[in-house]
């Protein structure tokens, strides 16, 4: 059984074969290194030409990619760590997301531009954070979350290859190493539905949202929506809550952050009137707040009662009892779903 780490590594083998206008910029990318977290070992080996290393400088990193998007390569970026991101939010929001728009529709840049997120490793607070949702309400960008169920390698390949618009691919650290499920043969959930967005024919709509509640269960009366890694503890939080508490919960996991896809959360909400967000960042202006706020418009009080779980409202510490403090965990999951049930 492959991991989330290999089947990312895997994709991008395959998406440089298919393709040789496919290129990689990062940091400390060349073998025998391959990257921070290894996702691009061996690329270097196999296609030394379009494997380029480059000076510590984000900004200047995705500039360069976005000149070679414009020319018709398909670059895709590596930044190292999630929290330099702020380094190249200017090339994102004012050039890459906005060139189609100012030129009359006459150019597209097609860059995926890949990042590690996430805590609970100990790296310090300049290391750990979870900051993606800075990027989700900026028109023109498409945020991707892989999970470990499904395919993420063939999310990532199909960003590359087929997605003619800027893409940000988000990769929760500890995703890394958990072994990829198939969405039909998760132990003890039923799949009940994939959802792929409403796109314009131009993007594939190939970033699906899963459906899941437990096997042979009652009526749930609960939904949870999470992502990234934070839908692996929503669905250890989903077994405890059924087999401790006997509360029952649909499970919903969306892989495409933006543009928003609200339905399947929706019509989740519909049947189980409660809705809990789940999400890494800190609690106050993020995913969770911006689902809920879409679910209320949409159901009024059908929604019944909506809360989130978040991290604190603090920076990420190096020390791991404190690192633990502040982060969202499974058991944050449950005593709120306790509380609103």
């Amino acid at each position: 059984m492959s991991h989330v780490l290999e089947s990312l590594n895997t994709a991008l083998h395959q998406a440089f074969a298919a393709d040789e206008r496919v290129y990689l910029l990062g940091e400390d990318v060349l073998d025998p290194y391959g990257g921070a977290f290894k996702v691009t070992r061996g690329l270097s080996s196999a296609f030394p030409g379009r494997v380029l290393t480059t000076p510590i400088s984000e900004a200047g990193i995705t500039g360069i990619a976005a000149g070679m998007a414009l020319r018709g390569l398909r670059p895709v970026v590596e930044i190292m760590f999630g929290d330099f991101m702020t380094l190249v939010a200017d090339q994102l929001t004012n050039h890459i997301a906005k060139f189609r728009w100012m030129y009359n529709d006459q150019v597209r840049v097609p860059l995926v531009l890949r990042t590690p997120m996430g805590g609970r490793r100990g790296y310090g607070p300049t290391h750990s954070q979870t900051l993606e949702k800075m990027f989700l309400g900026v028109p023109g960008l498409r945020v991707l979350a892989p999970c470990w169920i499904g395919d993420p390698g063939r999310l990532l390949a199909q960003a590359i290859l087929e997605d003619d618009e800027p893409v940000i691919f988000i990769e929760n650290k500890l995703l890394y190493l958990l072994p990829v499920q198939d969405e039909n043969a998760l132990p003890e959930f039923a799949l009940t539905s994939i959802t792929y967005p409403r796109l314009p024919e131009y993007i594939p709509g190939y970033a699906p949202t899963y459906s899941l509640k437990i096997n042979q269960a009652p009526a749930a009366s609960l939904t949870l929506a999470a992502y990234g890694y934070m839908a692996e503890l929503a669905r250890q939080a989903a077994l405890r809550l059924a087999y401790e508490h006997e509360i029952f919960v649909e499970l919903v996991i969306p892989t495409q952050l933006a543009p928003f896809e609200t339905e399947p959360i929706i019509a989740s909400v519909r049947r189980t009137g409660r809705l809990l967000t789940i999400e890494e960042g800190t609690l106050s202006l993020g995913w969770g707040a911006e689902l809920q706020a879409r679910c209320a418009e949409v159901l009024g009080p059908r929604l019944r009662a909506a809360c989130r779980v978040a991290a604190a409202e603090l920076p990420v510490p190096a020390s791991g009892g404190l690192e633990t403090e502040i982060l969202p965990d499974v058991n944050h999951i449950v005593q709120t779903a306790q509380r609103m049930v």
